[in-house]
């Protein structure tokens, strides 16, 4: 490439010495790379040149090149262009200096010309300290880590380095420059800043620049506890096991085993797993263990535990002709839940009820009900079957539906009410069968009698019968007295007479009173009489 040249300036006038012609000197810059050609121009004369001659201005001058032929140059490397102007090939960084041309015509002038050599930049190397980075090359940090950037490249004169930022979805933008090396810390990653990093070094001499940009993800692990869950597969009777451990970024790894010995049933980065029923058993555990790249080394975990369903439900139920009737079916303790299907246990017991006008199915969770309308003997009265299934087992439990005859109400009420009159003209016939003195007490109290003029005397004296043989006639003569007075009462071979003072009239209740003390004295002498009388 061929080298720039600045604007050129004025130096002034003034003798070399050991010349005694006037010279006039001009001065240019040239900016020139490393590898590439040069062409240094002698003065801004147009026309005719003179003889040209170029040196090197070190401690002394140097000769390089003449437009005389029988001069050589220098080094090969050196030529003429446009009968003045110096070309060089294959800049070098000792190429850099000033240069000077001389020129002879009608006078002999003097121009200088400043080649500045550019070197870069080369090399530039990028360095992020990053957790870790991916098989691609990609690099990654956790959430929350410090992160280090720097950018360095090899380049004469030094560069400027600038960093710019570019998130997912949004345009460029800078973090800041530094002439010699940019670096700079992330102390807190955080999710908004991943995306693109470059450093972009320039060569503020030569103009030359180069980049290199960077992809850095910010991973973390998902906030809280993975979850797992069995459930039948859609439409094929296996096991489904679905392991889930949302949040994080990317995605984590699922392993499932069999527990306990922690035998693999698969791994994956969707975490489901279908198992067959050869796999199952009531009770059997699966764990599913998820991983993530920057979450805990263990990993973490969480299990399932599969069971059979169990079935509840009444054995009978009673439909009566044109009625309506439900036959309720609760499943209990299956994982993952059972389907519930109804089924008649006639001449094909596998034949599932379908919902119809007649029959109505409804299903709540593990609840499921069959609702028979307009019940008919011939048509609905046998066995109903409940099954639940699910991959780990199948339970089914019988319902015997009975179809009767409407009840007539008004017959049995006239029932119950004949057979309690019936018991009850029995029980009244008994107590005028067994305890006629209670009946006849009832009557005299029904005959209307004022109680509040009644006033009852009992005699507590009692008189012991001595002789075994007095005691024989006398129970026989009290047996006819009782039939005759019933206030005279025999308790434990003793006898209490009683006196009833009526309307207040106490002369006749003394009247009585001697009365019967008067019967009692005359009976007692009749059978001592008796007693003496021979046989």
């Amino acid at each position: 490439m061929e080298g720039k040249i600045s604007h050129p300036h004025a130096l002034g006038l003034g003798g070399r010495p050991g010349c005694k012609d006037l010279r006039r000197g001009l001065e240019a810059a040239v900016i020139g790379e490393v590898h590439e050609n040069i062409t240094l121009p002698c003065g801004d004369i147009s026309g005719p040149r003179g003889l040209v001659t170029w040196y090197r201005n070190d401690s002394e001058p140097v000769f390089l090149l003449s437009s005389n032929s029988s001069l050589p140059p220098a080094e090969p490397r050196f030529s003429l262009a446009n009968a003045s102007s110096l070309h060089i090939e294959a800049l070098s960084l000792q190429d850099e200096g000033n240069y000077t041309c001389r020129e002879v015509l009608n006078e002999t002038q003097w121009f200088q010309v400043w080649l500045q050599v550019a070197s870069g930049p080369y090399q530039l190397e990028v360095n992020i300290s990053t957790t870790g980075s991916l098989p691609n090359g990609t690099l990654y940090a956790a959430q929350g880590s410090q992160v280090d950037f720097s950018c360095r490249s090899n380049s004469r004169p030094s560069p400027m380095v600038e960093w710019w930022f570019q998130a997912p979805h949004s345009r460029n933008e800078p973090f800041g420059n530094n002439l010699t090396v940019s670096c700079f810390t992330l102390l807190l990653m955080s999710r908004n800043l991943q995306g693109n990093y470059t450093c972009s070094a320039m060569n503020m001499l030569s103009g030359r620049h180069r980049k290199v940009t960077t992809e850095l993800l910010v991973y973390y692990p998902p906030p809280s506890a993975p979850q797992c869950w069995a459930e039948m597969s859609p439409g094929l009777f296996k096991l489904q096991l679905t392991c889930r451990w949302d949040g994080g970024y990317p995605d984590p790894d699922f392993l499932w085993t069999e527990e306990p010995g922690s035998v693999v049933v698969g791994s994956s980065k969707l975490g489901v797993e279908m198992l067959n029923q050869s796999q199952l058993s009531d009770g059997k555990k699966f764990k599913c263990v998820g991983s993530h790249v920057v979450g805990p080394e263990s990993g973490a975990s969480c299990v399932v535990q599969i069971r059979s369903p169990s079935l509840l439900s009444e054995p009978m139920k009673t439909c009566f002709i044109g009625g309506n009737v439900t036959l309720t079916c609760k499943v209990s303790g299956a994982y993952p839940s059972a389907k519930i299907l109804w089924l008649r246990n006639l001449t094909q017991p596998e034949v599932v009820i379908q919902p119809n006008s007649h029959y109505l199915i409804t299903q709540n969770g593990q609840r499921s009900t069959l609702t028979i309308r307009n019940c008919s003997q011939d048509l609905d009265e046998g066995y109903y079957v409940c099954r639940a299934e699910n991959p780990v087992g199948v339970r089914e439990v019988d319902i015997w539906l009975s179809v009767k005859e409407p009840l007539n109400i008004g017959g049995i009420v006239g029932t119950i009410v004949s057979l309690l009159l019936l018991g009850l003209a029995i029980i009244s016939g008994l107590m005028l069968y067994y305890s006629p003195v209670f009946c006849w007490k009832v009557g005299n109290t029904f005959r209307g009698q004022d109680m509040n003029d009644v006033m009852v005397l009992v005699d507590s004296e009692e008189e012991e019968v001595e002789e075994e043989e007095d005691a024989a006639g006398v129970e026989e003569e009290d047996a006819n007295e009782r039939e005759e007075l019933p206030k005279e009462i025999h308790k434990h071979g003793h006898i209490h007479r009683v006196t009833a003072l009526v309307n207040g009239d106490v002369d006749r209740m003394g009247n009585g009173l001697q009365a019967l003390q008067d019967d009692s004295s005359e009976q007692q002498s009749d059978i001592v009489q008796e007693q003496d009388r021979p046989v």
